[in-house]
This record gives C-alpha cells, structure tokens and sequence, in this order.
C-alpha cells in the first residue's frame, strides 16, 4: 500500500495501454503513435505498467493507473482489467488500481464492476464518453454509476476535447460531443453519493466543469492532459479559492510525464499553502488513504 510520507505526490490519471497495441490488426498503434507525437512524448510504443512503476518510483510519486475499454466502439481490444489490478499489486508501494468497464456491456458489467472491488481491490473505474460512444446522462449507463457507488468506488469521466484520433482523418471516429462535463450534472444529482472526477481542464467545456464541481459536493476536478502553463485563469482562479479542496494532480501518462507537470505547476500563481493539498493531499483523501 502506498505510503504517503514516502511519496511527494499522488498522480490521479496515467494510463495502462502497452498489451492493448500487441495487435497488428486493429489500429490501436496507428492511434497510440498519432497520439504520441500529438504530445510530443518522447516513445514510439506505450510503456509497460512495471515501467511505468519504475518511472513513478524513480520520482517519489504515486499514480492511479487504469484502461479504457473501449472495445464496442473502437474495435479497440481492451486491456483486461484483472491483468491491470494483478501488476498494480504486485506494485503496490506506487500503483493505485482503476478498472475500466464500457457501460453498454450492461448487466455483465455491472457483475464485472462488484467483483473487480471485492476480488481485486479497484478503487475507481474510468470512463472515456468519447471513445465508448456515449452519453454520460444516458440512463443504459445507470446500473453500473449505482454499482460503483453502492461498493464505494469512484468514477472518472473523460471531459473537454481529447487527443485522442486528433489530426487522423474524421479525428478517427471520436465525437467530442459526448465529453461535454454538464452531462456529469445529471450524474452528480442522480447519484449524489458517487465520488466523480471530472478528467482534464474541459476545453472548450471549462465553465461548465467548474459549475458542476462547484455546485455539487460529490464533484472533482483532474488537471491532467494539459501543462499547468496552459490552464486558463479562470481554472487558476478557482484552484485558488473555492475548489482548492476539490482539484488534483494528474498528468495523463504516458502522454505527459509527471515531473513535467509538476515542474510547469510550480511556474504558475497558486498559492504556496495549496500546492501540497492539490500534488497530494486532496487525491488522499479522496482515495481513503489517510
């Protein structure tokens, strides 16, 4: 388990993507590589998750790491999430497990969801609208929210515009529209006890993002995706004051290292007596592990 005083920060969003472009046939490398130079990320094929491991423990910090299944929309093989929990826990001092469930697989993942909490230890599930081809509000999605929030586990939501498909032709099948965070309003009021993230600065949504997390209790917001250099005032301001306890650290791995962000955060106006709270504390308290 991870140990708090041994980390100096906890990434709430890296991905696990490495087995998912083990096959030739499906484009998954085409989107990886595309995505790759998009961020300027120094790879050509995703890292493994004991990779990935041993860059967060080289840097002293703690990551939530999770898939996107995408599997129905996509054609897209999943990484299989038990795979995922067995590799974070033989890595337990850095990695944090998240499974990810495409809702349209209904019944047999609201089953998969309760069995991945209570057999594997998964803390939270990721969801990507625009890569599963849905709306957040859409009642089909329901029973899984209310499995997650029944077993205590937190859902992370895909908002703002993606890098994902971005410059392939027809963004490559992805529709922005589904990633608008005021669906997660509906979210939020339906299921007030489920813990939701709100994934990324919301571009070009990111008014709305702050109005929900700021209106509703169970609403948070990650600052993955982006360097914090690039976050607009606004999103500044209200780290600065009225969400100061509801904001934290992500960087979108592999896409975007964590030591980049962390060293681009600490060129940008947040308050000294905040900087702990957003690298660190928030997610902590978030996870349940203080």
């Amino acid at each position: 388990m991870v140990d708090l005083t041994k980390v100096r920060a906890i990434d709430i969003h890296t991905h696990a993507e490495e087995p998912c472009g083990c096959h030739g046939d499906d484009g998954y490398d085409d989107l990886q590589s595309t995505m790759a130079a998009y961020f300027g990320a120094p790879w050509k094929h995703p890292p493994t998750i004991e990779e990935t491991a041993a860059h967060y423990r080289a840097q002293n910090i703690a990551a939530v790491i999770f898939p996107v299944d995408s599997e129905r929309e996509t054609g897209y093989r999943r990484y299989k999430n038990e795979e995922v929990a067995e590799l974070a826990a033989a890595n337990d001092d850095v990695l944090i497990p998240f499974a990810s469930i495409d809702p349209w697989k209904g019944k047999m993942g609201v089953r998969e969801a309760r069995r991945l909490i209570r057999g594997y230890g998964i803390k939270g599930f990721k969801f990507h609208p625009t890569m599963q081809g849905f709306y957040p509000n859409d009642r089909m999605a329901y029973p899984l929210y209310e499995a997650i929030a029944e077993e205590g586990g937190i859902a992370l939501f895909h908002t703002g515009q993606t890098g994902v498909g971005s410059g392939m032709p027809g963004g490559n099948g992805m529709r922005l529209k589904y990633s608008n965070p005021m669906y997660m309003d509906d979210v939020a009021v339906d299921f007030p006890e489920l813990k939701i993230i709100l994934a990324h600065p919301s571009f070009p949504w990111q008014e709305e993002a702050l109005a929900v997390a700021q209106h509703k209790p169970n609403v948070y917001i990650d600052l993955s995706g982006w360097s914090p250099k690039y976050f607009p005032e606004i999103l500044v301001r209200y780290c600065n004051s009225i969400l100061k306890k509801k904001v934290l650290f992500g960087s979108d791995w592999p896409m975007i290292t964590p030591e980049r962000w962390l060293a681009d955060f600490e060129k940008i106006a947040i308050k000294d007596e905040l900087r702990e709270d957003i690298t660190k504390g928030n997610a902590a308290r978030l996870l349940g592990l203080e």
